[in-house]
C-alpha cells in the first residue's frame, strides 16, 4: 500500500520532467546548458598557463570567441559564472576561452601584466594566451574576425597587453578596472600605476601599443571600458589613461562625442574620424575594486555577485556583447 502510494505521487512530478525535457529540446533558440571543460595541449604554452572552455551544446560554426581572463585571486570557473560570460555564451551562442593562472606563477594567480617577458608579442603569457585563441577558433570552426577578449583587474591588464600584442587576432577588447598597456614600465612599479598612474601624454601611451607590434597597419582593436570611482586598488585615473592610450591608437582625438548615463551611471563614447566607436567608457559611481554585475534573468541581466563581483545593477559582460553584436 505505501508503496503504491509512493508511486502514485511520483506520477506527476515525471510528467513534469518529461515536460520540460521536451521543451527544452524543442523550444526554437533555447541553447543547451554545456560544462566548462580543460583543454591541453594547446601549443608550447610558454607562459605556464591552463586553458579552461565553455562551449554551449550543438553551437554551429562560424560563431564569435570571447576570452575572458580572471583577476587576482580568481580562478577560470568561477569569473566565468560570476562575470555572466558563460551565462551569455548559452544566450546568444559564442564560446568562451578561459586562461588560468597557475600558483608556480604567480602566488595570488594574477596574470603577470607587469613582467616583460609575459607581454611581449611571441613570449610568456600572452603567447599562452594567443595559442589557445588558435586552438579554439581550429576545434570550434570559430569567426576569426569576431574574436574578443576582456578581463577584470590583472586580467584586465592582460586584456589590453593581448590588444597590443595580438591586435590581428581581436576585434575589441573590455577592460574592467585594469591598466593601459605599458604602464608598469612606465611608471617604473606595478604598484605606482595600479595607485598614481604613469605621468604619460596620449602620444605616449599610443606609442607604447604601437611598439609592441611594429608595423601594424591596423585595423587596431576598440575598447569598452568600466571603473568603479570608489575603487583604491585600481585608481581611475587607470580608465582615463586606458581611454588617452587607446584614442591615441585608433587615431581618435581626447573629447567624447556621446556623453549620457546608463543605468545611471556615467558613460561616454569617442569616435575616430569616420565616425566609428575608437573607445566606450563607463565610470560607476561608489563602486569599488570588481567587475560589474546585474543578477537576474532579465533580457539586460547577467552573472552572479561574490568576492571582486560586484552587483551595481549593470552588467559589464552584458553591455561589451551588446557593443560588439553578440546579441
Amino acid at each position: 500500500m505505501t508503496q503504491t502510494r509512493a508511486a502514485r505521487r511520483h506520477v506527476p512530478l515525471l510528467a513534469v520532467l518529461l515536460a520540460a525535457l521536451i521543451a527544452t529540446v524543442l523550444t526554437p533558440g533555447r541553447a543547451a546548458a554545456a560544462s566548462l571543460r580543460e583543454v591541453t595541449g594547446f601549443g608550447s604554452n610558454p607562459g605556464a598557463l591552463r586553458m579552461y572552455r565553455y562551449v554551449p551544446d550543438a553551437l554551429p560554426a562560424g560563431r564569435p570567441v570571447v576570452v575572458a581572463l580572471h583577476g587576482c585571486t580568481q580562478n577560470a570557473a568561477g569569473y566565468g559564472t560570476g562575470s555572466g560570460w558563460t551565462q551569455l555564451a548559452d544566450r546568444w551562442g559564442f564560446s568562451v576561452v578561459l586562461p588560468q593562472q597557475q600558483s608556480a606563477n604567480n602566488a595570488t594567480s594574477c596574470f603577470n601584466w607587469f613582467q616583460t617577458g609575459d607581454i611581449a608579442r611571441g613570449q610568456g603569457e600572452a603567447a599562452s594566451v594567443a595559442q589557445m585563441v588558435d586552438r579554439q577558433l581550429a576545434d570550434a570552426a570559430g569567426d576569426a574576425s569576431r574574436v574578443y577578449v576582456t578581463g577584470l583587474s590583472a586580467g584586465g591588464a592582460m586584456t589590453a597587453v593581448m590588444m597590443a600584442a595580438y591586435p590581428e587576432k581581436f576585434a575589441a577588447g573590455g577592460i574592467a578596472a585594469g591598466l593601459p598597456y605599458g604602464c608598469a614600465q612606465a611608471a617604473g612599479s606595478p604598484y605606482v600605476c595600479m595607485y598614481v598612474g604613469a605621468t604619460q601624454s596620449a602620444q605616449q601611451w599610443g606609442d607604447r601599443v604601437r611598439a609592441a607590434r611594429p608595423g601594424y597597419p591596423g585595423p587596431w582593436p576598440t575598447l569598452v571600458a568600466f571603473q568603479g570611482t570608489a575603487d583604491y586598488t585600481v585608481k581611475p585615473v587607470n580608465m582615463t589613461d586606458l581611454t588617452r592610450q587607446w584614442t591615441a591608437v585608433r587615431g581618435a582625438d581626447q573629447v567624447a562625442d556621446v556623453s549620457d548615463s546608463v543605468a545611471g551611471y556615467p558613460h561616454q563614447v569617442f569616435r575616430d574620424p569616420a565616425g566609428r566607436t575608437a573607445v566606450e567608457t563607463y565610470s560607476i559611481t561608489g563602486m569599488g575594486h570588481g567587475q560589474p554585475v546585474d543578477p537576474g534573468s532579465g533580457a539586460e541581466q547577467c552573472g552572479t555577485a561574490g568576492a571582486y563581483v560586484l552587483d551595481v545593477n549593470l552588467c559589464a559582460a552584458y553591455r561589451m556583447g551588446r557593443a560588439w553584436g553578440l546579441g
